[in-house]
Parts: C-alpha cells; structure tokens; sequence
C-alpha cells in the first residue's frame, strides 16, 4: 500500500495578505460577471462518480455503485489563463505575476518558475471537509492536456512515478464576506495528522502551497439549510442574478433553483506556476527526452498490481473503465484524513 506520508507538501503553506490590488480585483470579477454562465467543478473534470472517487480521499464498499449525487456540490469554474496563455488580456498583469513568481520561488528554493494555469471557482453556501483531495499532479509526458484528473492523481498515490513528478505551486486567494465559515483546511503534515485552518474572513488572504502532494479542502460556509440546493444537477449553472445588482444564481434547466445574496459569494482564485529547481531540470522538461506514455504508466502500474498479488482483467480501455478504476482506489487511496476540524460554530447553532 502507498504511505500517507508521501503525502506532504515541499513546505508548509505560506500566508499572506492582499494578494491582488482592489482594481485587479475588480477586473476579475467583472470577467466572471460578463462571460458566465459557468459550469460545476464536477462536470468539467468527471466523467463518471467512479472517478470522482479515485481523485478524492476515499473509496466504496466492493460491489456498492457510487452516484453522482453523492458528490454533488455547488461550486463553479472557469478559467483565467491556461497553457501559460492568458485568456483575457485585461488581467494580463493577474497572470504574469512577478509577486507570485517570487513567492512560489521562494517556497520551493528553485531557480526557475512559469505561470502555467489561473482558474477559480465561485459557489455561495456550501458543505466542505467530506472530500479533502489532491490537485491534479502533472508528470513530464502525462498532463491535463492528455490525461483525466483521476489517472494523474493515481499516479501520485502509487507512489512509482516520482522521477516523472513535475514540480508545481499554486498562489490560492479568497474573498468573501460571509459571516459562517468559508475557509481553507489542509493537512500539511499528512493526512493522518493534525489539520491545519486559514479562517475567514478572507478578503485577498492567500496562501502559497503544493496543493498536488496536500490532502486540502473548502471550510463549509454559509446558512446550514442553504448549502445543498433542492435541484442541484450535474448540468447547473451559476450566472449574475439579473434581478439583483451583485447577486447571483444557480439555474439548472433554465429554472433558477437558489439566489444568493452579495455577501454569501465566495470567489476562490486559484495560481499555478510550473517550477524547475535548474536549467537542467528546465530543459529535460522542455526537449521531451524524458515523457511518460499512458501505455508506460499502465504497464507500470499493472505490473505492480501483480506483484502485490491482485486478481484482475487487463483492462481494453484503463483510462475509462470503471471496473479498473474502483480497484486502483481500492489498492492505492490511502484513506480519508483521521482528523476533521469542527464544523463552524455559528452553523451548528443556526
């Protein structure tokens, strides 16, 4: 079995406070604003609960069929910048960030760092901590570009890919005014370890983090009653609430099935920067002499399968059948983390 303390960011996460200046702020928000309606986190990434599973700290009883409903949660996504390209010019100074690339320089003691992606995520009242997870870990061969989220995040809990293991840091930001939790825990020292909080409220906070190698997750926030609305699907949407200047709304089919007020918005931005301790480790990524192929990765991960002694069909298709993908979670995972924070006080007394 792979060991929960491979599970353990280069450093610890690294606080700091005003992340972006008010006008950057703005610019942000005002995209998210003008080019919605955004889809939910699950239905970008997933395409079966099965590998929702395999992603996040967890697994099923055998024979047991996860749902989708069993994952559904009201958090929304699009993309400021990806492939080290930014998609909007007018945030341009957002993404090619030299306070950013300072920092996660810093964190990680290298030589070299590359704005790679800028995503975020916005949502109002909302469950957290039932799924702490990994960020997509990208290998030298083997990215978001050409893999699903669940093989890289495997990958990573196996344990036989580090020589492939890119190295990545993220800058994440917050802002939110809620006045019921919404803040971030992680499990900097492993997953079996004591948690670790960053506590709203969060108006430009951020921290700088290894998100890949830390079991992390939303605080739950907002009115208890209102975070799981009645009609939320996996094809919902979150746009402006037309009726209401700095509202918003969560449609699914066209029918708006929750409104939520100005202050319940929590706008996650999320940072990341490829990093190269050397100009060695730069141009060994950048010349491709050193990829991984899925037909490598599978071979690896099937021969190390027999070698434990599992019983199993080669799979025709490894990255989509599910069957595979429940017993590489059932080998691998190394569980949920043994300690949860309490929820937020003033939710357990709403």
């Amino acid at each position: 079995m792979s060991t929960p303390s491979i599970f353990r960011p280069v450093s610890p996460p690294q606080i700091i406070e005003g992340a972006f200046t008010e006008d950057q702020h703005r610019r942000m928000l005002q995209i998210v604003r003008d080019k919605g309606p955004w889809s939910l986190i699950l239905a970008q990434h997933f395409k079966s609960p099965d590998e929702v599973v395999a992603t996040t700290s967890g697994s099923v009883p055998e024979g047991f069929t996860p749902t989708w409903d069993m994952f559904l949660s009201p958090v929304f996504r699009g993309y400021f910048a990806q492939a080290s390209t930014a998609l909007y010019p007018e945030i341009e100074d957002c993404f090619f960030n030299s306070k950013f690339l300072d920092l996660v320089r810093g964190y990680w003691k290298a030589d070299y760092a590359t704005p790679e992606n800028m995503l975020f995520n916005i949502q109002g009242p909302c469950w957290g901590s039932s799924n702490p997870h990994l960020d997509a870990t990208r290998y030298r061969g083997i990215s978001m570009h050409n893999s699903p989220i669940w093989l890289m995040n495997t990958m990573t809990k196996t344990g036989l890919f580090d020589h492939w293991r890119a190295k990545k840091a993220q800058v994440i930001s917050w802002y939110y005014k809620g006045k019921v939790g919404g803040g971030f825990t992680c499990w900097p020292d492993g997953p079996k370890a004591q948690p670790q909080q960053i506590k709203a409220p969060m108006w430009g906070r951020a921290v700088v983090v290894e998100n890949e190698m830390m079991f992390h997750t939303a605080e739950s926030n907002g009115p208890l009653a209102q975070r799981r609305p009645e009609g939320l699907a996996i094809n919902s949407l979150m746009s402006p609430d037309p009726a209401t200047p700095g509202a918003w709304q969560v449609t699914t089919d066209g029918a708006v099935v929750q409104h939520i007020p100005e202050d319940e918005f929590r706008f996650l931005i999320h940072w990341g920067a490829d990093i190269f301790s050397d100009l060695a480790e730069l141009k060994r990524s950048l010349d491709h002499t050193d990829d991984l192929t899925h037909d490598q990765v599978f071979d690896m991960i099937i021969t190390d399968l027999k070698a434990r002694g599992e019983q199993f069909e080669v799979p025709t298709d490894p990255l989509t059948d599910q069957a595979f993908i429940g017993l590489l979670t059932r080998v691998y995972d190394p569980g949920q983390p043994a300690i949860f924070p309490p929820e937020p006080e003033e939710a357990l007394a709403a």
